[in-house]
């Protein structure tokens, strides 16, 4: 028996409903790229004020960034920010590092403005690590693993990144800086940079260089594209508001068990002090003011990490600000 084709209603709705269901995978896929394609927007209301202290929850909205007023911390937590490894904002501009999974895993640079949104994005290679913006916002820096993951130990290598926002121009690895080492221009291989932190004239900086299996804090100008050592075993810089002291992480002991202790400098005398925070900091501690310390160390009760503080006379005690958080950046 001689199969009949199919009436023309029949092939209509056939026709019909293909055609609906592609429309619906259509949008689904739409939909999902478009949830990929912008992993960094925020939400409207969620933007940079003033008085507020922003960080890297890892409780309420784990891994994006999340607000609480100053200075006491303890107020309501606002989520809501853009979702980031590591975070920092001065100046009515942000920048957030971010790593995507697969093979192999993708990080970027996405720098923000004063509403959080996202303004460029910069392919990067290995694990962030540091983040910096300078007071007026205009001056930006990122650190990268690239091998390794600990400062802790000895085969590590590190790629720094500076971005001028106001020319555009970008620095992707500043081991070429002209470096001069006691005195003398120096040259290794070896060289790894980490940990920029910016002056107030958006030109002077300080970051740490180690060479030889040595660290050392170098001074730089970006005018003339020029670094200097200070001196030793200097971590991790942090320049405060008022640009006269330094903090860093000071290597105290050898090996990875516990080597670093929080230490403040003085730029005019080159003294420094050990802070009133006993325990181990592996952070780029970052200043509320003139006065005040923020830090990330391991959390207590299964958190992941907290926020501490701690005077910069290195008198008084530690206390905890923020419970599950990270990258503390104080926005004035």
């Amino acid at each position: 028996m001689t199969a009949q084709p199919p009436s023309l209603r029949a092939r209509i709705i056939a026709v019909s409903v293909a055609a609906a269901v592609l429309a619906t995978v259509a949008v689904v896929y739409t939909l999902h790229a478009a949830g990929r394609a912008q992993p960094a927007a925020a939400a409207s209301e969620f933007a940079l004020d003033t008085g507020q202290l922003y960080f890297r929850s890892s409780e309420a909205g784990a891994g994006r960034v999340a607000r609480t007023a100053l200075p006491s911390g303890k107020g309501p937590r606002t989520t809501g920010g853009p979702s980031c490894e590591r975070f920092y904002a001065a100046g009515g501009t942000a920048v957030c590092l971010q790593r995507r999974s697969g093979i192999p895993p993708k990080s970027y640079a996405v720098v923000l403005d004063d509403r959080l949104k996202e303004k460029r994005r910069i392919a990067l290679t290995g694990i962030p690590n540091r983040a910096r913006v300078s007071a007026s916002g205009r001056m930006l820096s990122w650190t990268m693993f690239a091998t390794g993951d600990s400062y802790a130990g000895s085969s590590f290598s590190t790629r720094t990144s500076i971005l001028d926002t106001r020319t555009g121009y970008l620095i992707k690895n500043m081991e070429e800086i002209p470096l001069t080492l006691d005195g003398r221009r120096y040259h290794s291989p070896d060289v790894n940079y980490w940990g920029v932190t910016f002056a107030k004239d958006d030109n002077r900086f300080y970051a740490t260089v180690s060479t030889k299996g040595r660290t050392y804090l170098v001074q730089g100008d970006m005018k003339k594209w020029a670094a200097r050592t200070l001196r030793t075993n200097v971590e991790c810089p942090s320049l405060s508001p008022d640009n006269t002291r330094i903090a860093f992480k000071k290597r105290v002991r050898k090996g990875t068990s516990d080597p670093w202790r929080l230490y403040v400098l003085d730029l005019r005398t080159m003294r420094e002090r050990p802070l009133a925070e006993s325990r181990n900091v592996d952070d780029q501690a970052a200043w509320l003011d003139d006065d005040t310390l923020a830090y990330a160390l391991p959390g207590k009760e299964g958190r992941k990490q907290d926020i501490w503080t701690t005077r910069a006379d290195g008198e008084g005690e530690p206390n905890l600000l923020v419970e599950g958080g990270t990258s503390p950046s104080a926005v004035r």
